[in-house]
């Protein structure tokens, strides 16, 4: 990293809406960044990360715009450019990535012309060199054959290869700084591992310099050099990424560190930041963050804190580092132990505890879900994209069985399949001993009271005109269960009460809550019937970490006190740590590993396993694995490959390993693998 700054940043204010009421969205913000540095802009969502982001490249929306401040790059004021002079500094010295590259690209040009559009802007290369240039982009990063990929268009890409295409777009102009607004989120582990390889790359090769946008902690602390911590519009922190996880400095900061979920944290419930981000309308007068600290000072509503400089590497704004307040920092693990929720005696006795023995509530036996290719005007059956291919496992009462893998290997389309939403094509589900397979709609609907999802997006699963105490209570109606609206609308009440929320939400619609909030509203929604058994559906991929806590904390309560089932299905590995019982792995329609949560996190012997583990960030340097690449992409279930699906990828892969599909293999009573690396190492 270059000691040289590259972008100074200076008082930046920048504001949305009416003039007379404005909505301060950036509020002046300080921010220094060197040359091949990675510097990350930290905090929840609502913060004002984005807004900064977008101030920086002058692309607020139509209401929005800058203030006060200085936005200086290599020396030049963007502020003082014309639109016409930004127009060439915007993609070119200065370049944007987004957080969802489905929405950036268009999708009716081939991602060869998208780039290309690029290139013809910020280089004027000759028309006969701009599709060497754009073939040069793709390899840069790392795109495979790049010749042919040119004429694909973004819907015929997987999520890491179109945020590759959205990367070399970028790189199209020859940036200096970088920005990457959220670019990992939505991606697997094993995505997010090579996109972030390609930044650091990129950077080692060119010396580019890297404004990070995030909240995954994780990721700060593999990539980060230096980061910014904001809230409210405001930074609240900086420092080395070393200094900080050593020791963070703002309660803010030291709150979103405890929120994290992970193995250590079993036996107890995570810390969580109570309320949400203040809305930046508000007229504040003291600390933003002084109505969820529990650590408030005196002086904190009234009194704004100033920034103080601890140490060459550190800052912070905060009463607490005031004169004679030193102390309180120290004693901040003990002052904190009192803000933590009260762990009911239920709570403290599930924690850690395996669940009880006895016959499985759910058992899943062969499941298969395919569905018809149809081609030609005739629509005729020329092949099955065979989704899920044959999974088997079995879900007691009280326990949680984690489904992981990778995007697009029929994680989501199981639990479907299961609660029959979508008609499995083949094998056996029984629940309670009850054959569910072939009912159809009318014998299925005794047993939706049992059977509950939790759908990954909280939004675009209720209806945005109807009020939550129809939303909540439209089972109840529909089921029988309570049939006058007064006794629903009291049983709403109840529920809403019992995931944290108040009854005003009653009359209230969807839009009017956070991300969290919703995602409370649907939990409460599959339990209005009292099920035994709840799909969860990435519950918290979309969600903060103070968020994700909450409802992490609520999931195990409601486990422990209504002895609920989950099938849990994510690619976090860090929620599977902190709340699954056993884990399934899962890849192109196959479960390859199963076993108990310690089994599979600190012993995996599948390779597609310990490939997923090693490719999660993590804090501790200590805890990190050495990242095993996985090359390529997953290939299309409509065309699995001969033998064992994964060997393709597979970088122990033996040459019969491509004959036939590997036997599982019971490596103790829990733990099973289907690998023949696995059968051959256990037969020596």
């Amino acid at each position: 990293m270059s000691s040289e700054v590259l972008l100074e940043v200076t008082g930046l204010t920048s504001e949305l809406g009416d003039a007379t009421h404005p909505v301060r969205v950036v509020d002046a913000v300080d921010l220094r960044i060197h040359r091949g540095e990675t510097f990350v802009l930290l905090g929840e969502s609502g913060c004002g990360k984005s807004m900064t982001a977008l101030s920086l490249m002058r692309l607020l929306p139509p209401s929005g715009r800058v203030r006060a401040g200085s936005v200086r790059l290599a020396g030049t004021d963007l502020l003082r450019l014309t639109e016409t002079e930004m127009r060439r500094v915007r993609g070119g010295r200065m370049a944007m990535i987004f957080q969802e590259p489905q929405t950036s690209l268009n999708p009716v040009m081939s991602v060869g012309d998208q780039i290309a559009e690029a290139v013809r802007r910020h280089e004027g290369r000759a028309r006969d060199r701009i599709a060497a240039r754009v073939i040069e982009l793709m390899n840069a990063v790392g795109i495979p054959d790049p010749a042919r990929r040119i004429a694909e268009y973004p819907h015929q890409l997987s999520g890491g290869m179109k945020q590759r295409v959205m990367i070399a777009m970028a790189l199209a102009g020859d940036p200096e700084l970088l920005i990457a607004d959220e670019p990992t989120t939505a991606l697997d582990v094993t995505i997010q591992a090579q996109v972030l390889r390609l930044l650091k790359e990129l950077q080692v090769k060119t010396g580019l310099a890297v404004l990070l946008i995030t909240h995954d902690l994780g990721v700060v602390a593999e990539t980060a050099d230096r980061l910014a911590v904001m809230y409210a519009g405001q930074i609240v922190e900086t420092a080395t990424t070393d200094a900080f996880f050593a020791a963070p400095a703002h309660p803010y900061s030291q709150r979103l560190m405890e929120s994290l979920p992970s193995a250590e944290k079993r036996q107890g419930r995570l810390a969580v930041i109570p309320g949400r981000v203040p809305p930046l309308t508000t007229a504040f007068h003291g600390c933003r963050f002084v109505d969820r600290c529990a650590r408030a000072l005196t002086p904190c509503p009234e009194q704004v804190p100033v920034w103080r400089d601890l140490t060459a590497d550190q800052g912070v704004r905060c009463h607490l580092w005031s004169a004679g307040a030193a102390e309180s920092i120290a004693r901040g693990a003990a002052q904190d132990s009192a803000f933590e929720p009260t762990l009911t005696q239920a709570s403290a006795a599930v924690s850690g505890v395996q669940p009880a023995a006895g016959e499985p509530l759910l058992e899943v036996q062969d499941l298969q879900v395919h569905f018809p290719i149809h081609q030609g005007v005739l629509r005729r059956v020329v092949g099955q994209v065979r989704a899920v291919d044959g999974v088997t496992f079995d879900l007691r009462a009280g326990q949680t069985l984690a489904l992981v893998g990778e995007s697009g290997c029929g994680k989501t389309t199981a639990g479907k399949g299961i609660l029959q939403l979508i008609l499995p094509t083949g094998g056996s589900i029984q629940f309670r001993g009850r054959e569910l397979m072939g009912l159809g709609y009318r014998r299925m609907r005794p047993f939706r009271k049992d059977l509950q999802m939790i759908f990954q997006d909280p939004y675009a699963a209720m209806n945005p005109r109807m009020l939550i105490a129809d939303l909540v209570g439209e089972g109840l109606q529909a089921l029988g269960i309570e049939r006058t609206r007064a006794g629903r609308r009291q049983r709403v009440a109840e529920l809403l009460e019992l995931v944290g929320l108040d009854d005003d939400a009653l009359d209230r619609y969807p839009h009017e809550f956070s991300g969290g909030q919703r995602q409370r509203i649907c939990i409460a929604r599959a339990l209005a019937v009292e099920p035994k058994l709840i799909v969860c559906d990435e519950p918290t991929s979309a969600l903060d970490v103070s968020v994700q806590a909450q409802i992490l904390n609520l999931l195990k309560d409601l486990q422990d006190r209504l002895g609920l089932a989950y099938l849990f299905i994510t690619h976090d590995l860090s929620v599977v740590a902190y709340l699954a019982h056993e884990v399934a792995v899962m890849y192109l329609g196959r479960i390859v590993e199963r076993g108990q949560v310690a089994e599979i996190l600190e012993t995996p012997r599948h390779p597609y396993t310990r490939a997923l583990l090693s490719a999660v960030p993590v804090i501790d340097s200590a805890q990190r694995r050495t990242i095993i690449r996985l090359e390529g992409d997953m290939p299309s279930p409509s065309a699995p490959p001969p033998g064992c699906y994964f060997h393709p990828r597979c970088p122990e892969a033996l040459p019969e390993c491509a004959m036939a599909y590997p036997e599982a293999l019971c490596l103790s009573e829990s733990h099973v693998v289907a690998c023949r690396r696995v059968r051959e190492a256990e037969q020596v």
